[in-house]
């Protein structure tokens, strides 16, 4: 006969394999074809257009930002969700579900902060409790291809601990790139200097960029003349991360532009043999940043 406290014991390893919470915040850009796959919580971030505030994904869409941005003779600005908005969104999950939370990069926001902040808020009121927050040091699309391998790993059947030691091993390897069409928006951000800005314009710069290793800042990798070669040049970047893609998936998000975007995945997978790949639009956070046009994509580099 097995003792109680074994059985229990078993128990609550089923459990733990069975239900698990995944959260994130509005810094992911989320595929629709994965969020029915799974019963995400997304804590939203703020948006501000002048003396208007939205949160975003719940009292303003997609299809009015983009108005809103074309219409708005200022970029709107983002603010994390407060620790009592994390707070909250960990209240909703019942005590007995451990909760994965996978934060936008504590290089582009206090988002982080705040979730941990909460974390620690709801521990002081139960010790019991079991919330791991992970600085993805990514954002967008590379947040949804770290939710996709959640998704895979907890089919084959992980425990909480065997997930969020795999989601932190793969932090590492998340290769998150960009590709701006225009410069427009980090002109009007005052991320780029308005006279650097136009002389980029009359040459027909574009800028790729990517997500840094260290704290997964956005840093300009290369600058390219014409936007035929920045593509040509944005794709080809992925094979200089990685050689292998059978097993992998890549994750891609547009700003306002699907037949853009549509084509150049198609290119990317006519080149490398990805297993499958996310297509969405993306949120904005990014949007405002990477002006019409812009893309990013992110999948898994080879392990050094």
């Amino acid at each position: 006969m097995f003792k109680t406290g074994i059985i229990k014991s078993i128990i609550n390893e089923l459990g733990d394999v069975m239900n698990i919470q995944l959260m994130t915040d509005g810094g992911a850009d989320i595929p629709k074809r994965l969020h029915e796959a799974l019963d995400i919580i997304v804590v939203p971030l703020y948006l501000h257009f002048k003396d208007e505030q939205y949160k975003t994904g719940v009292t303003i869409d997609l299809e009015t930002f983009n108005k809103k941005m074309k219409e708005a003779e200022e970029l709107p600005r983002s603010s994390a969700p407060s620790p009592n908005d994390f707070y909250e969104a960990y209240k909703q999950v019942d005590p007995s579900t451990p909760i994965i939370m996978l934060s936008l990069t504590k290089g582009l926001s206090v988002t982080y902060e705040n979730a941990v902040l909460a974390k620690n808020m709801l521990l002081e009121e139960d010790p019991d409790r079991r919330i791991e927050v992970i600085n993805t040091k990514t954002a967008s699309c590379g947040i949804a291809l770290l939710l996709h391998e959640a998704k895979v790993k907890m089919e084959e059947s992980y425990s909480y601990e065997q997930l969020v030691d795999h989601l932190n091993s793969l932090i590492e390897q998340t290769t998150t790139l960009f590709v701006l069409k225009t410069l427009e928006n980090l002109v009007r951000g005052g991320r780029l200097d308005k006279v650097k800005g136009t002389i980029a314009k009359t040459l027909n710069i574009k800028l790729l960029m990517k997500a840094s290793d260290d704290e997964g800042n956005i840093e300009v990798v290369e600058k390219v003349r014409g936007d035929k070669k920045s593509i040509r040049r944005f794709i080809e970047q992925i094979g200089e991360y990685t050689k292998d893609f059978e097993d992998k998936v890549i994750s891609m998000t547009h700003y306002n532009s699907e037949e853009r975007a549509s084509k150049v995945l198609a290119e990317i997978r006519q080149k490398y043999p990805f297993k499958d790949a996310y297509l969405t639009e993306m949120g904005p956070l990014i949007s405002t940043y990477a002006g019409e046009g812009g893309l990013v994509i992110s999948f898994f580099k080879d392990k050094q």
